[in-house]
């Protein structure tokens, strides 16, 4: 059996509406619907929120809703009670981040232990600058900065990889992950309804692939009075490129047991990580 993954967890991701001009209002709402899920499945073990749940997703709001990271930041604040409360790993979507030091803003993923300590963040690498004709042009870049590492998370249960949406079309994150033995790659992501029937599941299915671990994608429920319109279908990927839960559209918790088995069956049946010629390519984790 793999080690990569110590035993088997149950995972709910959180599909909330698209979030309000009510800050507090979106953290409570992501409150209640944590509170929901820990009440059906108290066995839940890792719970992951979409990107931008705590403000509207918009470059002209960023710079308005964010907050430095500290532990008397409100976001952090409500994400580390929930995650001390229920005794659970908590990946907080991703908020508006302002750093202090340079005064830029980042989209940044949260991640918080049982204990309700940060133990890591994923600044959003890739920015969503794209120009669709009659589709979608959006420009991250206008109030965002990229971040600047790969992120990989040690918990109890074994190793995460973090990326945000826009940073699933981009490989190398989820292959440096891999090789440093995570058992899932988690993306809160918001895709929009001409991205989302695109690309979405042909993306978190071949990054699975690729890499023979979980992809877990959570994003925000479509919002059609919104300005951006979410693509919803959060969905688990397994290592076999299996979607084994899928939400719809609408404000909705999905649940998946992620089982260490099925990781170390399929690199058993297709033994790719053992096949790889470094010989003739690099190997971009080293």
């Amino acid at each position: 059996m793999s080690q990569i993954l110590k035993q088997k967890i149950k995972v709910a991701l959180i599909q909330l509406a698209g979030s309000s001009a009510d800050k507090l209002a979106n953290l409570d709402r992501a409150k209640t619907f944590v509170e929901k899920a820990l009440l059906e499945q108290p066995d839940t073990k890792l719970v992951v929120l979409p990107e931008c749940f705590n403000s509207p997703y918009a470059v002209d709001k960023f710079r308005e809703y964010s907050e430095i990271l500290s532990s008397e930041s409100t976001s952090v604040k409500v994400l580390s009670e929930l995650a001390r409360r229920f005794k659970i790993y908590l990946v907080g979507g991703s908020i508006p981040e302002l750093d202090p030091q340079t005064d830029k803003i980042y989209n940044t993923a949260l991640v918080f232990d049982e204990a309700g300590k940060l133990i890591d963040t994923h600044r959003k690498a890739h920015l969503f600058d794209v120009a669709i004709p009659n589709g979608i042009t959006f420009q991250e870049s206008a109030t965002l900065s990229g971040g600047e590492k790969s992120t990989t998370v040690d918990t109890k249960y074994g190793k995460i990889g973090v990326g945000i949406c826009y940073d699933m079309r981009f490989p190398e994150l989820a292959m440096i992950s891999a090789r440093k033995d995570a058992f899932a790659m988690i993306y809160p992501s918001a895709f929009n309804t001409v991205t989302g029937p695109m690309h979405w599941h042909l993306l978190a299915r071949s990054r699975a692939i690729d890499n023979q671990l979980y992809v877990i994608l959570c994003s925000p429920a479509r919002n059609m009075e919104s300005a951006y319109k979410a693509y919803g279908h959060s969905l688990v990927v397994n290592p076999r490129g299996d979607i084994i839960a899928e939400a719809g559209e609408g404000e909705e918790i999905i649940y998946a047991e992620l089982d260490p088995e099925d990781i170390a069956a399929f690199r058993e049946a297709v033994p790719v990580t053992k096949q790889r010629r470094f010989d003739i390519y690099s190997d971009i984790s080293k």
